[in-house]
């Protein structure tokens, strides 16, 4: 019974949280982070990580306690609900000071109503000059290296990574002397069951690149926005230490199309070995 009553006291405290972050006058660092908006929002991540999504979080303790650390995971979803949690996650186990920082595509810091609480949070425009200088400072980065073609697979094709492009995570890595710890991440990509694309126009109207037809969106309009409540599992694999190869082998296309492939196997394995594991999507 305890259980139940303290779920409205949580969702009351969520509310409360995302009122005071909707207010503003934060103090913003550099890049555009908040420590005070990223504490505010606390109680509304913890309501989404423990009920909503009811995320369980293996091998946290493989992200260093202290030090630069790239962390490389797939990517569902327009929005960076994963990121979220990913940071969530670490935050719990780590405490404030590992409160991860993560590269956006552009045109998410175009969206009116989402890219401040993005940037507040620790989104950073993904380019290398601005990522090598994170790591260098110390902070844990977040990667996507699916890019925007992980964001918009049709349901048949979730939890299929798409190629890693160019190895643009391994240069980082190498050239800033930090270990990848690769992270797989189940239960985001049912949370907005794409079944088609809207027309390019809609979404360029939104500064999106594109926009999902979802068994709720657009029939139910604004609400239809609201991520399904997915059980989700976070799984942090063992770093992979690069250090041994030297700053000097960014250079190197062979070895650094070699090491992103290497990563890009580990997060497949660990994803397919969890949808082997789980008994279904919102169990």
């Amino acid at each position: 019974m305890s259980g139940v009553l303290a779920l409205p006291r949580e969702a009351a405290g969520a509310v409360a949280a995302a009122r005071r972050a909707i207010g503003g006058g934060y103090r913003e660092d550099a890049w555009g982070y908040a420590p005070q908006f990223a504490r505010d929002v606390e109680p509304l991540l913890d309501l989404l990580y423990d009920h909503w999504w009811r995320v369980s979080a293996d091998g946290v303790d493989h992200v260093p306690a202290r030090g630069g650390v790239l962390i490389a995971a797939n990517h569902a979803g327009v929005l960076p609900w994963d990121a979220s949690m990913i940071a969530t996650a670490i935050r719990r186990r780590h405490g404030a000071a590992r409160h991860p920082r993560f590269l956006v595509l552009d045109w998410a810091f175009e969206l009116p109503w989402a890219s401040v609480a993005i940037r507040r949070f620790g989104g950073v425009p993904a380019s290398q000059h601005d990522a090598l200088r994170l790591l260098r400072e110390g902070h844990v980065v977040m990667v996507f290296p699916e890019g925007e073609k992980g964001t918009g697979k049709a349901w048949s094709e979730r939890y299929h990574l798409e190629r890693f492009g160019r190895g643009g995570f391994i240069e980082l890595a190498l050239r800033a002397g930090v270990p990848i710890v690769p992270t797989a991440v189940v239960g985001s990509e049912e949370i907005y069951p794409m079944i088609a694309r809207a027309p390019s126009a809609l979404a360029r109207l939104v500064g999106a690149p594109y926009l999902p037809i979802t068994p709720t969106f657009p029939l139910l309009g604004p609400f239809g926005a609201i991520p399904l409540p997915s059980r989700w599992r976070i799984t942090f694999a063992p770093a992979v230490d690069l250090r041994p190869h030297g700053p000097e082998a960014a250079d190197d296309r062979a070895l650094v199309l070699d090491l992103s492939e290497r990563i890009r196997e580990t997060i497949q394995e660990q994803l397919e070995a969890t949808l082997v594991q789980r008994r279904g999507a919102f169990l």
